[in-house]
């Protein structure tokens, strides 16, 4: 049978996945709005509810390549929503438990699993699938477009109604809107999952062929960094401005910003990925944040600066992501790009895991993020080193099929 005949219709699939990419990072994103409050009202320190987020993190990377696998196998509708009921279950549990170790573990584990069903690996690799190879970079850019809209919505939104109702009934609000991915999941249904081309490897040979390429780890290497700033700059930008002096509503609006402009960053990435080398690409985004992070750092930090921060982390905040997952389908093929791609994720999230945590306890012992701005602005200058060599070609196996 023709590859295309296996292929479902593009644009269900499209806008499905990009709806539940919505509901789930723009949930995700806001997650920093509920810091300082949630902090003060059950006594802790900011480390505590920082380390929750960076255990979600890391669990999240940890579960994405079995999600992913899943997805590869038997369907990323499946993976989507096994993903659901993780994710309704840890924001209920995150609304409800009071105690620090019950807070952890619920917002860690649930949600942590929860995102790896409903996020990048899982439902880009439906996307990948579904479209032709040279048309693959700009799908995955539109999906990812259109998915950032959710944490532009969602954020001001969740600041609004958790002033109105206070963090916990908000939560909850939320656990039933992210049970909308659940039906959502049934538009995901690969019939074919796990057939493709005859020449494409099996998973096993596809991990040992990724173990031994060194454009795999170099491009892993440099997701981490990626994973570091953005979840240290959502996790605790909003109380960072607090500490500035602004209004406590003003990281939800920064944030939502990032969300605006990142539509544009995301669909702008996938349409340069089609027509540049890819690894150039991602150099030049590295680089451009180390330049926006240290002029935000270094000049005073004021209501403008704070918006000028937010709209230009936009334009590069998850525009890494679309181009990553292209490079690995370029160089990997599709029938391991879930799996494979969660690999490379998982290797974010380290990155995410540490950029939480050592925010809060940093703050909590030298009572400022200095130490992390500046850790990120190094960072990003290795991450845009690290991706230059890598080039988008397929692995021998696959050439010669």
């Amino acid at each position: 049978m023709p590859d295309a005949d296996r292929r479902p219709s593009l644009w269900p699939l499209l806008i499905s996945c990009s709806a539940i990419l919505a509901i789930s990072l723009g949930i995700r994103h806001g997650f920093g709005i509920y810091l300082a409050p949630m902090s003060q009202d059950n006594g802790w320190g900011r480390e505590v509810f920082a380390f929750a987020i960076a255990l979600q993190n890391l669990v999240w990377g940890a579960a994405q390549p079995f999600t992913g696998r899943i997805a590869d196998r038997y369907g990323a509708g499946r993976a989507v929503a096994l993903g659901s009921v993780f994710y309704v279950a840890g924001l209920i549990g995150m609304a409800s438990i009071a105690s620090a170790s019950g807070f952890v573990l619920v917002t860690g584990l649930l949600l942590g699993i929860g995102l790896a069903g409903t996020s990048f690996s899982v439902v880009f690799g439906a996307v990948g699938r579904a479209v032709a190879p040279e048309k693959r970079s700009m799908a995955l850019g539109i999906s990812g477009a259109v998915g950032s809209f959710g944490q532009f919505v969602m954020l001001p939104m969740g600041q609004s109604v958790m002033e109105a109702v206070g963090w916990s009934m908000a939560l909850m609000l939320l656990a039933a809107l992210a049970a909308a991915m659940l039906p959502l999941s049934f538009a995901v249904s690969e019939r074919n999952a796990g057939v493709h081309a005859a020449a494409e490897m099996s998973a096993g040979e596809a991990l040992r062929t990724a173990s031994r390429h060194g454009g795999f780890w170099l491009l892993s290497l440099g997701f981490f960094v990626c994973g570091f700033q953005v979840v240290f700059i959502g996790t605790h930008l909003p109380a960072f401005l607090v500490d500035k002096g602004l209004s406590g509503s003003s990281g939800a609006a920064v944030l939502a910003l990032v969300g605006l402009f990142n539509i544009v960053g995301s669909f702008l990435a996938g349409y340069l990925g089609a027509r540049m080398r890819k690894g150039w690409l991602l150099s030049a985004i590295y680089f451009c944040r180390a330049i926006v992070i240290m002029l935000f750092v270094f000049l005073p930090v004021t209501t403008v600066s704070a918006w000028a921060f937010g709209i230009a982390m936009g334009f590069l905040w998850l525009s890494t992501v679309p181009v990553t997952n292209a490079v690995v389908a370029g160089i990997f093929g599709v029938r391991n790009m879930s799996m494979l791609g969660g690999i490379v994720f998982f290797c974010h999230q380290i990155g995410a895991f540490l950029g939480s945590w050592l925010g809060g306890y940093v703050y909590d012992r030298l009572g400022s993020y200095d130490l992390v701005w500046l850790t990120a602005i190094g960072l990003s200058i290795v991450a845009a080193l690290l991706n230059l060599p890598i080039k988008e070609e397929l692995v021998p196996r696959l050439r010669a099929a």
